[in-house]
C-alpha cells in the first residue's frame, strides 16, 4: 500500500513523465490527475464521490469566471495593434529623436517596448515588430550584434510586467486563498513600480555600455536624421497620443473604478479597432487583419481554457491526497523564514521557466504556493498595512504575484527554450548568428534577476500604491441603546483622559 505522504511527490513525478512522453501540458495535467485519482480511490484516500468536485470547479472557476473574459479581449487588442503600423511609426520617430546620442536606438527600443507593452500585452507581437524594423537599422549603423539582439528581446518581454499584462490577470485569478486574494486592479498598481524601475535599469545598462564600449553603440549618421524641429515632434506625438488614449481606456478606467478588467479589455479591443480603421490607409488588407486577429484570439483562449481545465483536475486530486498540507510543510520549514521561502521559490520558478510557459507555471505552481505565501509574508507587511491582517494578506499576495511575474519574464529570454529568442531568430537576417542571439540575451536575463532581488528586498516598491486601511485606535467606548440611558464605559472612580478620542458604538434595539 502506498502511504498518503508519497502521493503528492508521485503526482509531480507522474506529471513530468506524461510531458516527457510528448503529451501537451493541458492533457498531461488531466491524465496525471485522473490516473492518480484511480490509485487514491483504490487505496482508500477518498471516495469516488469526491471527484464530483472536478466538474463543479470547472464550471465555477473556469466557465463562469468573468475575469477570464479579459484574456480574449486583451489578446484581440494586441493582435490588432501588432499589424496596424503603430510600432513602426513610434520606432522611426524615437530613433530620429535619440539618434544623435550613443545608444540612441537602444533607448528608443526600450521606450517603445514599454509603451507597446502597455497597449498590446503580447511578447510575440513586440519582438517580431521591433526586430523587423530596428535590427536592420542597428546593423547598418554598426551596433554590436549581441547588444542589438539582447535589447530587442528584452524590450519585448517587458510586456509581461507592464499593465495590462495577461500574466498579471492570470496571477490575480490564481492568487486566491481563504485569508485574502489579489485582484487585477491591485496587481496593476503593484506592477507599476517594478516595471518603471526595470525600464530605468535597462536604460542605465545601455548608458554605461555606451561609455565603456562606445564602439558598441555608435550614434546615427547625420545623413540618416532627416527630421528635425516641429516635424520630428509631430511624428513622435502621432504615435504617443493614440497610445496614451488606449492606455487610459485600458488602465485608467480600471484604476479610477470606472470599469472592471473585463470591461476595460472590451474598451481596449474597440479602441484598437478604431485605431486600425483610422490608419486603414497604411494597412493593405484591414479585413484580413481582423480575421487573423480573431483566429489568434481563438487559438490562445482555447489553449488557456484547456490548461485551466487540466490544472483544475490535477489540483482537485492533489488536494484530495493532502497535497496542500505537503506543500505547506515543505516550504514553511525552510531555513531563513520568509527570506528562505522567497529564495527557494524564485529559484524553483526560474528553473521551471526553462521548460514551461508562464501559463503552465501560473496554473500548476501558483495555487499551491499561495497559502504558504500568505502565511509567511503577511507578518512582513502587517505594519505597512496599519495592522490590518486581511489587508496584509492581500498585499502579500500582490507582492508575491508581482515578484513571480518579474521572474517569469526570464522564461522568454534564457536559452535554450526562450520564445523571444525563437521569435527573434525567425525574423533576423541570415547574417545574424544564433550564438549572438543566445549570448546577447544573458546580460538582460541578469538584469531581470537583479529586479527579482530588488522586489524581494523592497516590498514597498509593490505595496506603496495599494489601498491601506485606516489606523484602528483603541479608546474609550460608550454604549447607546434605544431602551437604556447613556452609560459611560468607565466608572466614576477611574481617571479618564479627557484628551483621548471617543468611539461611539450603536447597538441595535432588541425586538
Amino acid at each position: 500500500m502506498i502511504p498518503v505522504e508519497w502521493m503528492p511527490p508521485l503526482m509531480f513525478g507522474g506529471l513530468i513523465l506524461f510531458m516527457l512522453i510528448g503529451f501537451p501540458v493541458a492533457f498531461s495535467l488531466m491524465a496525471a490527475g485522473l490516473f492518480f485519482s484511480g490509485i487514491a480511490i483504490r487505496q482508500g484516500f477518498f471516495d469516488a464521490v469526491f471527484l464530483q468536485a472536478i466538474p463543479q470547479r470547472i464550471f465555477g472557476s473556469v466557465l463562469a469566471n468573468d475575469l477570464l473574459l479579459a484574456i480574449p479581449f486583451f489578446t484581440f487588442m494586441g493582435a490588432i495593434l501588432e499589424r496596424c503600423g503603430l510600432a513602426e511609426e513610434m520606432l522611426d520617430s524615437m530613433g530620429q529623436l535619440f539618434g544623435r546620442i550613443r545608444g540612441g536606438l537602444g533607448y528608443s527600443v526600450i521606450i517603445v517596448g514599454f509603451v507597446l507593452g502597455a497597449i498590446t500585452g503580447t511578447v510575440a507581437a513586440q519582438v517580431i515588430a521591433m526586430a523587423m524594423i530596428s535590427l536592420p537599422v542597428m546593423m547598418r549603423y554598426g551596433y554590436n550584434m549581441r547588444y542589438a539582439t539582447g535589447v530587442l528581446a528584452a524590450s519585448g518581454t517587458i510586456t509581461q510586467l507592464v499593465p495590462p499584462s495577461l500574466v498579471l490577470i492570470v496571477l490575480a485569478d490564481q492568487l486566491k486563498t481563504q485569508n485574502g486574494s489579489a485582484d487585477v486592479g491591485s496587481m496593476y498598481l503593484g506592477a507599476w513600480g517594478p516595471s518603471l524601475l526595470q525600464i530605468g535599469l535597462f536604460a542605465l545598462y545601455t548608458f554605461f555600455l555606451s561609455r565603456f564600449r562606445p564602439h558598441y553603440l555608435p550614434p546615427a549618421p547625420e545623413n540618416e536624421l532627416t527630421l528635425t524641429g516641429w516635424a520630428l515632434w509631430k511624428k513622435c506625438l502621432m504615435g504617443i497620443i493614440p497610445s496614451a488614449v488606449l492606455i487610459f481606456l485600458v488602465l485608467g478606467t480600471i484604476m479610477t473604478g470606472i470599469a472592471t478588467p473585463t470591461e476595460s479589455g472590451a474598451m481596449g479591443a474597440m479602441g484598437a479597432l478604431v485605431l486600425a480603421w483610422l490608419r486603414r490607409a497604411s494597412i493593405p488588407n484591414l479585413r484580413g487583419l481582423i480575421q487573423q486577429a480573431y483566429q489568434n484570439t481563438m487559438r490562445i483562449t482555447a489553449m488557456v481554457v484547456f490548461i485551466l481545465i487540466g490544472s483544475t483536475c490535477f489540483s482537485v486530486v492533489f488536494q484530495g491526497v493532502d497535497g496542500g498540507q505537503w506543500v505547506e510543510t515543505l516550504f514553511s520549514h525552510l531555513p531563513g523564514g520568509w527570506i528562505g521561502f522567497l529564495i527557494v521559490v524564485n529559484l524553483f520558478v526560474f528553473f521551471l521557466a526553462f521548460f514551461l510557459d508562464f501559463f503552465e507555471i501560473a496554473f500548476i505552481v501558483v495555487p499551491m504556493l499561495a497559502p504558504v505565501a500568505v502565511k509567511l509574508l503577511s507578518p512582513v507587511l502587517l505594519d505597512s498595512m496599519n495592522g490590518n491582517p486581511q489587508a496584509a494578506a492581500s498585499a502579500a499576495l500582490v507582492w508575491f504575484g508581482v515578484m513571480l511575474c518579474v521572474n517569469m519574464q526570464t522564461s522568454f529570454m534564457h536559452p535554450p527554450f526562450g520564445f523571444a529568442l525563437f521569435y527573434l531568430r525567425g525574423v533576423a537576417p541570415k547574417e545574424v548568428k544564433s550564438s549572438d542571439i543566445y549570448w546577447g540575451a544573458l546580460p538582460w536575463v541578469g538584469l531581470q534577476l537583479i529586479m527579482v532581488v530588488v522586489v524581494m528586498a523592497f516590498p514597498a516598491l509593490v505595496t506603496t500604491l495599494l489601498d491601506k486601511p485606516a489606523v484602528v485606535v483603541q479608546s474609550q467606548e460608550f454604549n447607546f441603546t434605544g431602551v437604556e440611558e447613556i452609560k459611560p464605559a468607565t466608572s466614576s472612580n477611574k481617571i479618564v483622559d479627557e484628551d483621548a478620542p471617543v468611539v461611539f458604538q450603536l447597538d441595535k434595539q432588541s425586538r
